[in-house]
């Protein structure tokens, strides 16, 4: 009896496919279900960001993504960006909550004339004058009350120290913080 009962639920189970799979294969389709739209929605956000009208090279967004919260950081120097950020990422589908957490950077005419000042001597670098080549400039440069962070991603630590050599160079800069990235290779060979 018992040899009869389990050939009938194996036969059940490939009858019915998945909706009668063990638990463990349907966990493991879920993990593969949620992992994938967990995925999409970085691609999305990212990209939803990246198409800010005001987005600069003078504030830096970043994001987390925990299923279907999405927490939104970094700082910017217009408080409009920040609400901006929010409600085009609130509009994603997929995203039931956004935590906002970007920090609205101080207004200061100090802090403005050191961004351009900052931006000229990364920029104006001939080496360092590739990573402005696009439509969003690869390093972004955060003045706040006269301490400048670069942020982004760079080709090689030649460069990443470039960049914290021009920055530190520049009059009325009180420190660096030099959070730049070496991009990895497969990354550079996709360019």
């Amino acid at each position: 009896m018992r040899t009869l009962l389990k050939a009938a639920l194996s036969i059940a189970t490939v009858i019915g496919g998945s909706a009668v799979a063990s638990p463990a294969v349907a966990l493991h389709h879920a993990q593969r279900d949620n992992t994938k739209m967990e995925q999409n929605l970085v691609r999305e956000v990212r990209h939803q960001l990246l198409l800010l009208p005001y987005y600069s090279v003078f504030d830096n967004l970043l994001f987390k993504v925990d299923g279907d919260r999405v927490t939104l950081m970094g700082q910017v120097v217009r408080p409009t960006l920040k609400s901006d950020a929010e409600n085009v990422v609130k509009g994603l589908e997929g995203v039931r909550q956004v935590n906002n957490q970007i920090e609205v950077l101080p207004v200061s005419p100090m802090d403005d004339q050191l961004r351009r000042a900052v931006y000229r001597a990364v920029y104006g670098d001939t080496v360092l004058s590739k990573y402005g080549w696009s439509a969003l400039p690869s390093i972004h440069l955060i003045v706040k009350n006269g301490h400048v962070a670069l942020e982004g991603a760079v080709d090689s630590e030649g460069d990443k120290n470039l960049a914290n050599i021009r920055a530190s160079s520049v009059p009325n800069v009180f420190s660096v913080a030099n959070n730049l990235t070496v991009a990895p290779a497969e990354q550079k060979e996709k360019k």
